[in-house]
């Protein structure tokens, strides 16, 4: 009977997860305080998957009672940039842990530091810390594979590491306070953790992924580029042949760009993106279609071997353009590899404890 009632639940969740509205990384203030924790216990279960492994754990108060806490940590691909591969925390392990405290009392953590019984730790103490503000590129060295575009005027093919300078896309927009429509203030208000979409492994499309700090490749193509991220190895066509936006081009989640030279500096503008994606990970939304329009400019070093990345948003449901500001750099230990697959299974795992999923099944039937 259990097995029955789980194969339903698991065929309404695949419902859920296609027709319930689009609304990258989930938002960490969501579940998170800033407040700073530490709990020992033993590890009674270890999920080592995207989009955040998870532990629980067991820990015995002064008193004698015993209570489970929840432990979130970053994505796989961070942690084991880090040190921390599948077999680092097992179930059974004795271990201390420091991180930031769930919200409303909540037995969560976010894990910022580990120690197992035996000394191990996180992050690795035989890990090499590397500076993410500093450029690790060598000068002269070819990064790229060939420029093909002929008013290209650097070749900018090659990897690119978008961890340089990074800072969460979490209310990173500017200006504040967040000129809302009063439309899109009530969108906002009524949005919820759990209608965050990567948190069904859902790509975090435009503009959003533009934020994320994984890395990127880039193909010049002549008559386009191709960028390549690394988060759920999502492809991005920038043409460069100067062709006009398609009229009857479908809505899509990296809408349709067309990018040009200003002199050495690279702009794209996008459109037809698709609706209900978000703008950040604390979910402000983002009304799509024709109501949507993102500016691009790349500016490049004179090394050129890093960049400052602004975005510009133009959206119906803002009163002022919003703008997005990242770095990239060339490294010369870049690795562009195949992103880590994501697992869905703990999203589905929260809303059926904490009884969402009647509400959202009333919503849709």
């Amino acid at each position: 009977m259990k097995n029955k009632i789980t194969l339903l639940a698991g065929l309404l969740l695949s419902a859920i997860a296609s027709s319930w509205p689009a609304t990258g990384h989930h938002s960490f203030s969501a579940e998170f305080t800033e407040d700073r924790g530490e709990i020992h216990g033993v590890v009674t279960s270890a999920s080592y998957r995207n989009p955040h492994p998870r532990y629980q754990v067991e820990v015995t108060n002064e008193d004698g009672s015993q209570e489970t806490w929840e432990l979130q940590a970053s994505a796989v691909t961070g942690l084991r940039n880090a040190g921390w591969d599948r077999d680092f925390v097992q179930v059974g392990d004795e271990v201390t842990v420091q991180g930031a405290l769930g919200r409303d009392g909540a037995k969560k953590m976010f894990i910022r530091g580990l120690t197992k019984a035996n000394g191990d730790s996180y992050p690795r103490r035989t890990v090499q810390a590397r500076d993410r503000n500093e450029v690790h590129a060598t000068y002269g060295k070819n990064y790229g594979y060939a420029k093909l575009n002929p008013d290209a005027p650097f070749d900018i093919s090659g990897p690119w590491r978008n961890s340089y300078r990074f800072r969460v896309t979490v209310d990173d927009l500017e200006p504040k306070p967040t000129p809302f429509t009063e439309e899109a203030r009530e969108i906002y208000a009524n949005t919820v953790h759990y209608d965050d979409y990567s948190l069904r492994c859902v790509a975090p499309a435009l503009p959003r992924i533009f934020g994320a700090p994984y890395d990127m490749d880039i193909v010049d193509a002549g008559s386009h580029y191709q960028f390549v991220y690394i988060e759920h190895n999502t492809p991005r066509r920038i043409y460069m042949d100067g062709r006009e936006v398609p009229e009857n081009y479908p809505d899509r989640p990296m809408g349709y760009s067309v990018g040009r030279w200003d002199g050495n500096e690279l702009v794209i503008e996008t459109t037809k993106l698709a609706q209900g994606f978000w703008l950040d990970g604390s979910g402000l939304p983002m009304s799509g279609g024709d109501g949507t329009r993102i500016v691009e400019r790349y500016t490049f070093a004179e090394d050129l071997l890093s960049m400052e990345r602004e975005m510009t948003i133009y959206d119906d449901f803002y009163s002022e353009p919003l703008v997005r500001r990242r770095w990239s750099a060339r490294d010369d230990y870049i690795m562009i590899t195949e992103h880590d697959s994501c697992d869905p299974t703990s999203y589905y795992s929260d809303i059926l404890e904490d009884g969402s999923l009647q509400r959202r099944l009333d919503e849709i039937l």
